[in-house]
């Protein structure tokens, strides 16, 4: 499916040795960026979508630091690649959002992604939030934002054992809280850990 989808190689010219070699091994490097995705998008339970406008060498190898330090992993997309290896899975409706010289970001912790997205792109303007997707439930660059602001997936535990053991006023008084746009991402950050166990069970 993938080797359809990327193309058959041609061959121009009477120099076909030097192409072909040359070709099979754009081929190869291509169905291994796909498989790559494929695996990440399989696996993971967030992505967040980001623009670079001019980021340097500098800048690039410093967000990668603080994404490993978060638990995150960045990879440029290749665009039409990356709209193979979505294909069919959870993550499919980010795919109007890959134009441009886009990267994508991912951890299983969705939160960390987010917080690490977040926090690099207020020291650095060229880095650009576009959006993202928790599952199934799509987040523009506000949602990422959003997510950004709740507490990991160890500390949300830690608080939510914290409240289970908390006064019925205090349990009351966070239910009257604001809803909005973060209730809704916390809700399918909530389903999103759900799939994920039960994937891994």
């Amino acid at each position: 499916m993938v080797l359809a989808a990327l193309g058959n190689p041609v061959l121009h010219g009477p120099n076909v040795q030097g192409q072909s070699e040359e070709t099979d091994v754009d081929r190869a490097e291509k169905r291994d960026f796909v498989d790559q995705l494929s695996t990440v998008f399989a696996e993971t339970s967030m992505i967040v979508i980001t623009r670079n406008d001019g980021l340097t060498v500098a800048d690039v190898t410093e967000l990668r630091r603080r994404m490993r330090a978060a638990g995150a992993q960045y990879k440029v997309a290749k665009n039409r690649l990356a709209h193979i290896a979505l294909d069919g899975t959870r993550f499919d409706g980010i795919k109007p959002l890959l134009k441009g010289p886009t990267a994508l970001a991912w951890s299983r912790d969705p939160v960390a992604v987010a917080k690490a997205a977040v926090e690099f792109a207020k020291t650095n303007e060229k880095f650009v939030l576009v959006g993202g997707a928790l599952g199934t439930q799509m987040l523009d660059a506000s949602g990422v934002k959003a997510l950004a602001e709740l507490p990991s997936l160890d500390a949300l535990r830690a608080k939510l054992l914290g409240l289970i053991q908390a006064p019925a006023t205090k349990v009351a008084g966070v239910l009257q809280a604001p809803a909005g746009q973060l209730a809704r991402v916390f809700g399918a950050y909530a389903k999103a850990n759900d799939a994920t166990t039960e994937e891994a069970a």
